[in-house]
């Protein structure tokens, strides 16, 4: 088996994951939006919060952000400054990605380790209005980094091999363009 095709079905799977975890984003992000707008009603009309749905809605809100992190990387379209790396050509322009693409991924794992001792302390407790342990209430985060760092991995060898940051194209295809 060619060693590119072994990442290309690497690079495929991560695709579809973080596509997965793009849709439970919107889910948890229309959920998000919904629990919101019933504290307010709650709030204004009847005098009474309630305070599950702010925490569930944090909950959602922290999870919808970290479920999108792998796909945004994935697709390069994450938050960076290209601006210098975009102008240079050639070996040089590839350098400057690498170097891009091994700092996504030392703070991918700065991040990972400073998650690990925040919830060391932290997954003795439980959240206070719903009383979910938050092992669970932090799991997404722990879950999108950690696809993230291994996308920033797989795009940092795939830049080293091939050039090229990624092998699947998720895109759909342009007009009069065969698929």
């Amino acid at each position: 088996m060619h060693p590119t095709s072994s990442l290309k079905r690497i690079d495929q799977c991560l695709a579809v994951t973080g596509r997965a975890l793009v849709a439970g984003a919107m889910i948890l992000l229309a959920l998000m939006t919904f629990l919101i707008a019933l504290q307010v009603v709650s709030r204004n009309l009847f005098n009474t919060g309630l305070p599950w749905a702010d925490e569930l809605a944090r909950f959602t809100g922290i999870a919808s952000v970290f479920f999108a992190v792998p796909w945004l990387q994935h697709q390069g379209k994450h938050i960076a400054v290209d601006l210098l790396a975009a102008r240079i050509p050639g070996r040089l322009g590839q350098a400057v990605n690498i170097l891009n693409e091994a700092v996504v991924l030392g703070f991918c794992l700065l991040f990972l380790y400073s998650l690990w001792g925040f919830l060391e302390r932290a997954y003795r407790f439980a959240t206070p209005a719903m009383g979910m342990p938050n092992w669970i209430f932090y799991a997404p985060v722990v879950a999108g980094m950690l696809l993230c760092t291994l996308v920033t991995i797989l795009r940092l060898i795939l830049l080293i091999r091939t050039g090229g940051p990624t092998l699947s194209d998720t895109r759909p295809p342009a007009k009069g363009t065969p698929s």
